[in-house]
């Protein structure tokens, strides 16, 4: 009985480890009658006139016989084997190029390890009995019956329609004889590989539909096969947490090597360096609400500068990545704040300086 849990369509992965367990659907008889049909088609086309050319053929390798006789080394010998593979050949190339086109159409060529493995169960008699003597044997018991009922209504039926004609072959010549039964056996023969291809399409069709049934899958099987595929939804979204905490900490990190954060104020804020042996100010860190308040929280207790420009902060996030050189078109907007920066920095310097001249001196410091 089917699993009606098993709803869902076989996924790729599941179909490709069936083809290398050797599991393709595939009809056993297609390839044979194929080949038989592919034989008898190119003995009909060579079999015109095939009666003339073999009587002509052996009248002259006699008289050749005659006045060379007959040895194993001889011409004669040679040129029969040389025609009889002239007109075997092509029979035979047919059948066994139509036999694996079947084979390769019906599921290509496959190396199946799993289906070399040795496994005891394969072994047991009993196993095999149980096969034979089940439902499924019998099933198939009848199924190959069929075509054979068939064929064998076929030849009754043909021998039957030209009973009168075999009846009174004796008063014929030998000749006359040997091609009205020719006849007969190729009517035979080539409606019984009609019904021999037929069927096996029909097999063909059938096993490709059962396989489909068995390698249905349920919707827990899919999603277990995408969580070993993909991995574990939970697993995935730790490990994003996890990646998202390191650059958070590296972010932070970087951003006290900065000369200057630029805000937005609220939402964005991008710190840059720059050093007078850099082509250009690289941006360091940049964070977003969250990330951005701890950014600037992080300036504020190092004495970074804060500098606000919205614009700016806003192009600098979207538009340049951590550890990237600022573009040149923001030279200008960036060498601005840095000027700034600079001069406060300066001033800053300066007035640091005369503190110190004014204490180092004994002067009163000016209010």
């Amino acid at each position: 009985m089917a699993d009606e849990s098993k709803t869902e369509r076989a996924t790729p992965k599941r179909r490709q480890k069936a083809r290398e367990q050797g599991s393709v659907a595939r009809s056993r008889e297609l390839p044979w009658v194929l080949a038989a049909v592919g034989m008898v088609a190119s003995l009909m086309l060579m079999g015109q006139g095939a009666a003339q050319h073999w009587t002509t053929f052996y009248r002259e390798l006699l008289d050749a016989a005659v006045d060379q006789g007959i040895e194993p080394d001889g011409p004669v010998l040679f040129w029969s084997a040389v025609e009889v593979l002239r007109w075997t050949g092509p029979v035979l190339g047919a059948g066994v190029l139509l036999s694996l086109s079947a084979q390769l159409a019906q599921g290509g060529f496959t190396v199946a390890p799993g289906a070399l493995q040795i496994k005891p169960e394969r072994m047991n008699p009993a196993a095999k009995l149980g096969q034979i003597f089940s439902i499924s044997g019998l099933q198939n018991l009848l199924k190959s019956l069929l075509p054979f009922g068939a064929i064998a209504w076929i030849g009754y039926s043909t021998l039957h329609a030209h009973w009168s004609g075999i009846v009174h072959a004796s008063s014929n010549t030998l000749r006359t004889f040997a091609s009205f039964m020719g006849g007969v056996a190729l009517e035979i023969g080539w409606k019984s590989g009609l019904v021999l291809l037929c069927w096996s399409g029909v097999e063909y069709a059938l096993t490709r539909q059962k396989m489909e049934n068995d390698m249905k899958m349920s919707k827990q099987d899919v999603k277990d096969e995408m969580k070993q595929t993909d991995g574990n939804p939970v697993i995935k979204a730790r490990v994003r947490r996890v990646r998202r905490q390191m650059r958070k900490r590296q972010s932070l990190k970087a951003a006290k090597t900065a000369t200057v954060v630029v805000t937005n104020p609220t939402h964005y804020a991008v710190a840059l360096r720059y050093e007078t042996s850099m082509p250009a100010p690289v941006v360091v860190a940049k964070g977003l609400d969250l990330l951005a308040q701890q950014i600037k929280e992080l300036a504020t207790e190092e004495g970074i500068p804060l500098m606000e420009n919205r614009p700016l902060a806003q192009a600098l996030y979207k538009g340049v990545e951590v550890g990237d050189a600022i573009p040149s078109a923001l030279y200008q907007a960036v060498a601005d704040i840095l000027a700034t920066v600079f001069r406060a920095q300066a001033e800053v310097r300066a007035q640091e300086a005369r503190r110190r001249a004014r204490n180092a001196s004994g002067e009163p410091a000016k209010l």
